[in-house]
């Protein structure tokens, strides 16, 4: 199947200025130099690696387009075959007729990812430099980018690598004693040994605990905007996406439904959700409404309680309100980060607003007084909803593990080497240390792809989009 020659078209689908057609594979430039008419007569394959030559694509005597090939020699390409990258207009007739020009020439459509699977097979990539591939592909804030750019430049890959060469070394040692077990002799010197697992734990625990924040990123944000209705959850969605997206009306309980959108704050993704007002209602859209935005509630990461600065300023027994509704949520949702946010202060006293703050600081340390109407205090929050975000592993541009397969790979790799690490501590026989090593070894492996499988392969690889 990977001997074959694939075709599929690089770029988006559709019309646009130019497109780009890939092929791969032993004949890739063969196939290409039949259908390709050079305006200064070369030979395709007589041309050196890394060149680029105008010409047109010719089927039997008609001229289909004019355009640029890109010529790429194995082992010198992305995939490690020889690659032909055609550049032609990006009119969606002229794409498919070149597309099926090549497979009247003997060429295979490419699956999704099958071109960075021959990358991953040929040695040019391995395993989580391929899955970093698509994540560059989908990265659409700058964290997601620099994580992707980071792991496709090998800089996950390579410390997982250098563990496992490391444990591998002892194992072979350890193996050996076991070949020479009559005469009760030590290769593996233990105390190195231990130093080794115990560097090894504290790298593993480092890399599972940056999961959570590489998820984030990954994944984006999701922060739930609540509140009653009226409080100014529409303005605010409006404000922080600095255009019109939700409607806005001094009518209570305009929101029916829930409104997402993303927008990126210093380089990270956050998924706002503006939900529909929570109050008793008969009203049975807006009751299905309000179920819905405790639902919403439930998926969010941070939820933003949206507080009517003008109703907590009627005094004590609007506080004791609101204090009790803040309750019921960190009740109801004790891990969510949750800001009360004073909307709609450009209505009270600075007065007003220093008693409100003093007495609702008891209840939240996270009081953030705003007016999204006129946009006061809305960068103030902003700032403090990336302050929620650990990014100091980003700034320092250390390894953040963003892929769920590669966090369940390190989970297990893990307990197996806590159970190295005990049976060193309870002086455990040889052979059972060997299979604990066994097992760690195996999980690294899974990451980088020295251990792998045609349904994990598959299953990782069909996620690819065609032609990359």
């Amino acid at each position: 199947m990977h001997n074959d020659t694939i075709v599929a078209l690089a770029t988006p689908s559709g019309s646009g200025a130019i497109a780009v057609i890939r092929l791969s594979g032993k004949d890739a430039i063969a196939k290409a130099s039949k259908c390709f008419k050079s305006v200064s007569n070369k030979n395709l394959e007589k041309q050196a690696t890394h060149t680029i030559h105008l010409g047109h694509i010719i089927d039997n005597d008609r001229t289909v387009d004019e355009v640029l090939v890109s010529v790429f020699k194995d082992p010198n390409s992305y995939t490690g075959e020889n690659v032909v990258e055609i550049s032609c207009h990006g009119s969606s007739y002229i794409q498919q007729e070149i597309i099926q020009l090549f497979l009247r020439q003997g060429c295979r459509m490419a699956t999704p990812g099958e071109f960075t699977l021959r990358a991953f097979l040929n040695g040019k990539l391995d395993l989580s430099q391929a899955e970093a591939v698509a994540d560059l592909i989908s990265s659409d804030n700058e964290a997601s980018h620099q994580i992707a750019m980071q792991q496709m430049r090998g800089g996950f890959s390579s410390e997982i690598a250098k563990l496992r060469e490391e444990l591998l070394n002892f194992a072979s040692l350890i193996e050996l004693e076991l070949d020479f077990a009559e005469e009760d002799v030590e290769f593996a010197d233990r105390t190195q040994f231990k130093a080794l697992i115990e560097r090894i734990v504290f790298v593993l625990k480092r890399l599972i605990d940056s999961f959570a924040v590489g998820n984030v990123i990954k994944n984006g944000i999701p922060v739930a905007i609540v509140g009653e209705p009226n409080v100014g959850k529409s303005t605010l969605l409006n404000a922080l996406l600095n255009e019109d997206r939700a409607i806005v009306s001094d009518v209570a309980g305009t929101t029916r439904d829930t409104i997402e959108d993303e927008i990126s704050i210093g380089g990270i993704g956050f998924r706002f959700i503006d939900t529909a007002g929570i109050r008793e209602t008969e009203d049975v859209v807006e009751s299905i409404g309000i179920k819905k935005t405790f639902e919403k509630i439930e998926q969010a990461q941070v939820v933003m309680f949206l507080v009517n600065s003008q109703f907590l300023a009627l005094g004590d027994e609007a506080i004791k309100t609101v204090s009790i509704e803040i309750e019921k949520i960190k009740n109801r949702f004790p891990q969510k980060q949750l800001l009360v946010i004073l909307n709609k202060i450009d209505q009270i006293t600075d007065s007003d607003l220093a008693d409100i703050t003093s007495a609702l600081s008891s209840e939240t340390s996270t009081l953030i007084p705003i007016s999204a109407k006129t946009g006061f205090g809305v960068e103030q929050l902003t700032n403090k909803l990336l302050n929620l975000i650990n990014t100091g592993a980003l700034r320092n541009n250390e390894t953040i593990v963003t892929n769920s397969r590669h966090y369940d790979a390190l989970l297990k790799a893990f307990e197996e080497i806590q159970k190295v690490q005990y049976g060193l501590e309870t002086d455990l026989s040889g052979d059972l240390l060997a299979i604990d090593i066994r097992q760690a070894l195996y999980h690294f492996g899974e990451i980088t792809g020295e251990i792998t499988n045609d349904d994990l392969l598959g299953n990782i690889f069909a996620n690819f989009c065609i032609g990359k």
